[in-house]
């Protein structure tokens, strides 16, 4: 026979209806705030406008059901797809180089003793402060001819140099967040480091470890969690990419309406007033993200295994 469910004692009632009273405000929150937002943009790329009279020049429209049509139009649109191609071009090259200069920053840091150690992590985290369109207004000074510094001094050492033609624009952009992130991802690694009990270096030095072995065999293996939270937050923004390219945009012809994912479906939804494409080319920009995201920690998660076994 099963045993009669145990009743909660007075203090665990209390304990859990307290818990509840914490959890509810959050929930409310990201209910309001997440959920609902992505359930009305499904709701949304469902739907197609349909618009009545001959030809359909009647002055009345009306929203009837589309099915994935929506999606087809989006994945048929050539520069929506060439946007695809490009982010994830541009993740695979900066990511790894802006979480490899994280990296090297916070471990030196971390090493260093000196006093000057709090305003150069101040220093390094100070670009994130910088909001993404004030960023890419000051870095496109520093790429517009005539007016850039640094294109004058590439000119006066006769090389020819175009930030914001068609084959380094994307490169431009790299830079621009690159500049913007680095700080904010070394300082988690730090706060990662800090964890670290100080016992395992007294150790490791005792061993006659030097301070590169260190950093290899102790500190890396120990921070590959924050490594792993700052690369998946990396991937996402960088699907996310839109303030770079359309700060940039009138200052250069290679960028256009659908030069990333996110600027195709702003531009669908404020200048094409197609608002069911647009949410329609949002929802599979958050499904690519999703599936990137979670492939990665599963591969890392299954490579964190095989380690472990061997």
């Amino acid at each position: 026979m099963s045993k009669a469910p145990r009743r909660l004692t007075r203090t665990e009632a209390r304990s859990a209806r307290a818990a509840s009273g914490f959890l509810l405000p959050f929930l409310a929150l990201f209910l309001l705030c997440f959920i609902a937002p992505i359930g009305y943009a499904l709701y949304e790329s469902l739907l197609k406008v349909e618009r009545t009279g001959p030809l359909g020049l009647g002055g009345e429209t009306k929203q009837v059901w589309a099915g994935l049509s929506n999606y087809a139009h989006a994945l048929e649109d050539d520069r929506f797809t060439a946007g695809f191609g490009r982010v994830l071009l541009f993740g695979a090259v900066q990511i790894p180089l802006m979480i490899a200069f994280a990296t090297a920053l916070a471990l030196l840091l971390d090493a260093a003793s000196a006093r000057w150690v709090g305003f150069f992590r101040t220093a390094f985290f100070l670009p994130y402060g910088v909001p993404g369109v004030i960023a890419s207004i000051l870095w496109g000074f520093l790429y517009v001819p005539g007016i850039s510094p640094l294109v004058e001094m590439a000119d006066s050492m006769g090389w020819d140099v175009d930030f914001l033609g068609r084959g380094a624009v994307l490169w431009s952009i790299a830079n621009i967040v690159t500049w913007q992130f680095t700080g904010y991802n070394m300082l988690v690694l730090i706060a990662q480091l800090k964890a670290v009990p100080g016992e395992l270096y007294e150790a490791a030095r005792i061993d006659g470890a030097n301070a590169w072995q260190v950093a290899r065999h102790i500190k890396l293996p120990l921070i590959r969690p924050a490594l792993v939270l700052t690369t998946v937050f990396s991937l996402i923004g960088t699907l996310q990419l839109f303030a770079e390219p359309k700060v940039l945009k009138p200052l250069s012809n290679s960028i256009d309406s659908g030069y990333t994912p996110n600027l195709a479906a702003y531009n669908e939804a404020f200048t094409s007033n197609n608002q069911h494409i647009a949410a329609a080319e949002a929802v599979l920009l958050a499904l690519v993200a999703c599936v990137l995201s979670f492939g990665f920690l599963r591969l890392v998660g299954q490579r964190g295994k095989d380690g472990d076994n061997g």
